[in-house]
């Protein structure tokens, strides 16, 4: 049996003709960049996700940058953020001028822990940017009152977190902004790099959609100098032949991770990922920590299964932040789980077949 980590061609075939209609519209209108597309899509996303505004960009990564530099934030500020994620979420903190100041994760969650935040806090903090990891939220109740107590920015990234929970809200809904993206592998995935802002302050919405167009937003007339960060017509159109499905996708999601754990849980050896309570987990990724993880992982090559890191390096200790000096005891959870973390094929069309093959591979490494 071979399974891929994600399988977007099995996705793609259980909605062919809305995807093939979608693209030829946009040809057959040449509405590449902007226009109608574009409008709709912001416009249903936002509604089904209950907000205000959505704002489209060209990624995910341009999204935390563009929210950083419209709040004002820069040279001399500090940002906080997480020990563990993918570098955009540190990378824009730098390339605003900003430093980025790290934080060890929860044990149990892989997410920022709110209880080591305040002692970083320093008179040049400006914002908080939490990562949803994986599709868990991170402490959000916690993170909301101390931006509150120390008047700072919270920033989501909910890259990895469409339609994820915390006592009913979602995730990118508990500070001025949240991001989004829509790279190909994600829970709502264009079929190239595309991302989004959301937030419920109108003035700020508008701000970051100036931004986004050349400082612009109407044509030629620019108030202040922006950058080139806008959602193609040509994804925005496949987003939103996939938008009516991504809630029943979720539901799917969250069905095949209770599958893996009851499959997984008497395997010795392992650490199967918790959930926080009172929250809904929409498993992006579904990570177990493993002993031997290296020769797990090529045994399960071996067999035809694909698995993946996310991700073997902490932020604090890559190159771009050997100016930091960070040592392990300095993040304890995220240095140790490095060597731990495996990411198992995790999508909606995923089989119980093909997760109980996943899970007996896993048992029978562990028994030689």
């Amino acid at each position: 049996m071979q399974i891929p980590f994600v399988d977007l061609k099995k996705q793609y075939h259980s909605i062919k003709s809305d995807i093939d209609t979608a693209i030829q519209r946009v040809i057959e209108e040449t509405a590449f960049i902007g226009g109608t597309h574009v409008k709709q899509f912001e416009k249903a996303f936002a509604e089904l996700y209950g907000v205000k505004y959505c704002v489209g960009c060209a990624n995910g990564t341009d999204a935390i940058y563009i929210i950083l530099k419209m709040l004002g934030i820069g040279q001399g500020d500090e940002v906080i953020t997480t020990a563990s994620s993918w570098i955009s979420t540190s990378e824009t903190i730098g390339q605003t001028g900003a430093k980025p100041v790290f934080v060890d994760i929860e044990p149990d969650f892989y997410t920022i822990d709110a209880n080591k935040i305040e002692e970083k806090i320093t008179s040049r903090t400006k914002a908080i940017i939490p990562v949803h990891l994986y599709g868990q939220v991170a402490d959000l109740e916690a993170l909301a009152k101390i931006c509150e107590k120390h008047n700072l920015y919270l920033i989501e990234d909910c890259a990895q977190s469409h339609f994820s929970q915390l006592s009913g809200r979602n995730a990118g809904t508990w500070g001025i902004a949240g991001t989004l993206s829509f790279y190909p592998g994600k829970n709502l995935g264009a079929y190239g790099d595309a991302g989004a802002i959301i937030t419920n302050d109108e003035k700020f919405a508008e701000k970051c959609r100036m931004y986004a167009n050349h400082g612009a937003l109407i044509k030629h007339q620019h108030y202040i100098e922006g950058i080139n960060s806008r959602l193609d017509g040509l994804q925005a159109a496949i987003l939103n032949a996939k938008l009516p499905h991504v809630l029943q996708w979720t539901d799917q999601r969250i069905a095949n991770a209770a599958i893996y754990t009851e499959l997984l849980k008497g395997i010795p050896n392992i650490s199967l990922p918790a959930q926080r309570q009172g929250s809904r987990h929409t498993w992006h990724l579904y990570v177990i920590r493993a002993e031997k993880r290296n020769e797990l992982a090529t045994w399960l090559k071996e067999r035809g299964i694909e698995t993946a890191v996310h991700y073997p390096t902490p932020l604090p200790f890559m190159a771009p932040y050997e100016y930091q000096r960070a040592a392990r005891e300095d993040f304890p959870i995220a240095a140790a789980y490095q060597q731990e973390i495996l990411s198992l094929p995790m999508y909606p069309e995923l089989s119980k077949d093909q997760m109980q093959y996943v899970a007996d591979a896993i048992a029978a490494f562990y028994r030689q």
